[in-house]
């Protein structure tokens, strides 16, 4: 069953995540604003698009919750095999994702004073890294 819902679930996401899913979309919401005029506005043409919009958004949150799920755990496999085939990398970083918060910020205050450290030592040695410079510009 999990199976069938992993693939039903991927084949959604993909299916509504094109172009024709939004052109449908827009084409929907045009349909119904059209024909606004021959129903007088009324409270049942307003509910229409009201249910409708309400429903596919109530399903479509569990849909897309279960593809960034399986997504997140497959980096997050690749990125321990990374860790796990280069020589000198610290293994202890592989399932960081499962650790306590507190493992989690122990680690984040440990790379804090790496990069401390580094800058104490070349005040510009984050100069050449033009990701890790404009993220530290933000933060800062």
């Amino acid at each position: 069953m999990q199976d069938g819902f992993r693939k039903v679930a991927a084949a959604i996401t993909t299916a509504v995540g094109s172009p024709k899913a939004l052109l449908l979309a827009v084409g929907i919401v045009a349909a119904w604003a059209v024909t606004g005029p021959l129903f007088g506005f009324s409270d049942t043409w307003q509910l229409a698009i009201n249910t409708g919009t309400t429903i596919v958004t109530f399903l479509m949150v569990f849909v897309i919750q279960a593809s960034q799920n399986r997504d997140a755990k497959a980096i997050q496999l690749k990125l321990d095999e990374l860790i796990r085939a280069q020589r000198g990398a610290r293994n202890e970083m592989i399932d960081l994702e499962d650790a306590p918060e507190e493992m989690v910020e122990l680690q984040k205050e440990h790379f804090k004073e790496i990069v401390a450290a580094a800058q104490a030592k070349d005040p510009d040695v984050l100069d050449e890294i033009e990701v890790r410079s404009h993220r530290h510009a933000r933060g800062a």
